[in-house]
């Protein structure tokens, strides 16, 4: 076995279901100990968090993953156990295979070898890790960390995130940037009753229902050069007392904006409360930003990270901020630039997750690529 396909599948071994982080950051910490570099452990609530270290001062360099993974769905849908690591047709399969335990094994492998190559380097490079970046919250993760960070003004210059992002070949994609995610949790009020007396009741879902296709329906911004245009989808909606013949007297729905630089969160807040008044509606609206959107403009970490990718997967990959929301959301506003690049995420999230093997081979070598151009 090569050095991260061992350690890949040690990872995978280790069942790390959001927030347990299941031994794998403590393996990860005794290696880069071992490697030179300093340990700080900064863990909330049941939340592990790893911040290595080597070196000091300016600039920083960092590599940010997560361990945890999303639960497995049905494990007897899996070709094979997903927590037993396992190798078929080329490929790695187990649960975090491509999301992202093979990214968090490629970049530690890639640090130790550059600490190891270049012992004086510039400044600091640093290896973030969390057991919470699968969760709904993110409250004791990177958010956390992030804090902590401001706190102690500990800055980052250039933040390379191990992500899935590729499309069909490692590095075909780099991620520059994520839209913002707005989350909304709303209650429309009625009055409940028989059915059969309509005088006598306030139906919330007819309602709700045409404010709630006004919104499905509006054009909340056309995006620019960077980001597709603003996006509204409604996740949930539940009414009803069960029984035909009552009309209810709530209605709960949950929506999501994933909204690009061209609006702003206060902006769609506004203008949907505005929609839901417009239509006479009695409600409630609780409101979760999750991430405001972030680019990274073109300077020294897209040139590096492009230009390692040419040579070690020998293609030109495409600026992209697609995607869901990731860890990156948090760096950025340290006013670090951040670029995503990791292996193809086409089965991540999925029954029999699995990377490439030829693929995870090159991964420590792209981010070694990347350190040693702007740290050697």
């Amino acid at each position: 076995m090569s050095e991260v396909l061992d350690l890949t599948r040690e990872l995978i071994r280790r069942r790390s279901l959001t927030p347990d982080d299941a031994g794998c950051q403590a393996l990860i910490g005794e290696r880069l100990q071992c490697a030179g570099f300093t340990i700080e452990n900064l863990n909330f609530g049941d939340v592990s968090n790893l911040w290595a270290t080597h070196g000091s001062g300016d600039p920083v360099f960092v590599f940010l993953g997560h361990t945890d993974v999303v639960p497995t769905g049905p494990e007897g849908e899996w070709t094979s156990p997903p927590f037993e690591p396992s190798i078929r047709d080329g490929k790695l399969y187990g649960r975090g295979a491509a999301d992202m335990k093979s990214g968090v094994a490629a970049m530690v492998i890639a640090a130790e070898r550059f600490v190891a190559a270049h012992p004086h380097h510039r400044g600091t490079i640093g290896v973030l890790l969390t057991s919470d970046e699968e969760g709904p919250l993110n409250e004791n993760g990177v958010r956390r960390v992030v804090g902590e960070f401001r706190r102690r003004d500990q800055r980052i210059d250039w933040c390379v995130v191990g992500e899935p992002s590729s499309a069909e070949k490692l590095g075909d994609i780099m991620r520059v940037g994520r839209r913002g995610s707005l989350s909304g949790s709303l209650i429309v009020h009625g009055v409940q009753g028989h059915v059969a007396y309509p005088d006598k009741v306030l139906n919330p879902i007819h309602l709700a229902a045409p404010a709630l296709a006004e919104l499905s329906v509006t054009r909340w911004d056309e995006g620019n050069a960077e980001f597709p245009p603003t996006s509204f989808q409604i996740s949930n909606v539940h009414s009803g007392t069960g029984a035909l013949n009552v009309v209810p007297g709530m209605l709960e729905a949950k929506f999501n904006f994933r909204f690009c630089t061209a609006s702003t969160a206060q902006s769609l807040r506004e203008r949907t409360e505005a929609i839901l008044r417009q239509h006479g509606l009695d409600f409630e609206l609780w409101w979760d930003l999750s991430g405001e959107p972030f680019l990274t403009q073109a300077g020294a970490l897209r040139a590096v990270v492009e230009n390692a990718i040419k040579d070690i997967c020998g293609i030109a990959p495409r600026a992209d901020t697609g995607g869901g929301t990731s860890d990156a959301r948090f760096i950025a506003p340290l006013g670090a630039e951040v670029v995503e690049v990791g292996p193809v995420n086409a089965s991540i999230h999925k029954i029999d997750e699995h990377i490439a093997l030829d693929e995870l081979e090159r991964l420590p070598d792209l981010y070694a690529a990347i350190v040693s151009a702007l740290t050697r």
